[in-house]
């Protein structure tokens, strides 16, 4: 029963996180392939910086919307065994994968960091602000989105474990976080040499022709 359930939840939030903000977005208002331009990236951050502010919102719907549906279904289905918490995280998890490597794109997607955001506040809001506060100082201070995305997504463990969670869940949230991590592995490449582009606020579209 155990495994039926993990399996049901595991393809439902993988195939939910294979429907990309980004790429959508960027075809149905721009009539382009956000992965074309910029750092070539299917996420949130390199689309701002491709097309500006307007569609981006538009970004952040399709990817909370698909966030919230997986983890919640996640966490419906392994309540069954009275496991809603590990539904949730292992369900997010999935969601980030889906994500990352989207089956409906060529497997060319984003970095899956307001998925991880999503699931940590529908685990506990406590988390899901105290990595949310993290990330923000660290962009406030240094404007290194990728910096302020990574460490939040791996405190977000030891957020839980103090709050009382256990190794399990943890664990899940750990292993959330080090794929995220991984897949900034360019980025931490140039955060190491001083290379790493910092965030612009753009208050309009910068889309290129």
């Amino acid at each position: 029963m155990n495994l039926l359930l993990l399996a049901a939840s595991a393809v439902i939030a993988y195939l939910l996180g294979s429907v990309n903000g980004a790429i959508l977005a960027s075809r149905v208002i721009y009539h382009r392939d956000v992965r074309d331009y910029g750092s070539h990236n299917a996420g949130l951050t390199n689309f701002y910086r491709t097309f500006g502010a307007p569609g981006a919102v538009l970004v952040c719907l399709i990817d909370i919307a698909k966030a919230i549906a997986s983890v919640l279904v996640g966490g419906a289905l392994l309540s069954i065994v009275d496991a809603q918490t590990v539904g949730r995280l292992f369900a997010g998890f999935c969601l980030i994968l889906g994500h990352m490597f989207p089956i409906f794109h060529q497997f060319r997607g984003g970095k899956g960091v307001l998925c991880g955001f999503v699931t940590a506040f529908l685990v506990d809001w406590r988390v899901g602000l105290l990595c949310g506060v993290v990330f923000l100082l660290l962009v406030i201070f240094t404007r290194y989105v990728s910096l302020g995305s990574m460490a939040a997504m791996l405190l977000c463990p030891v957020f839980l474990w103090m709050f009382g969670y256990t190794f399990l869940e943890g664990l899940l949230a750990l292993l959330s976080g080090l794929l995220i991590t991984v897949k900034h592995g360019e980025n931490i490449l140039r955060l190491i040499g001083g290379t790493e582009r910092r965030l612009e606020w753009k208050g309009r579209s910068n889309r290129r022709k």
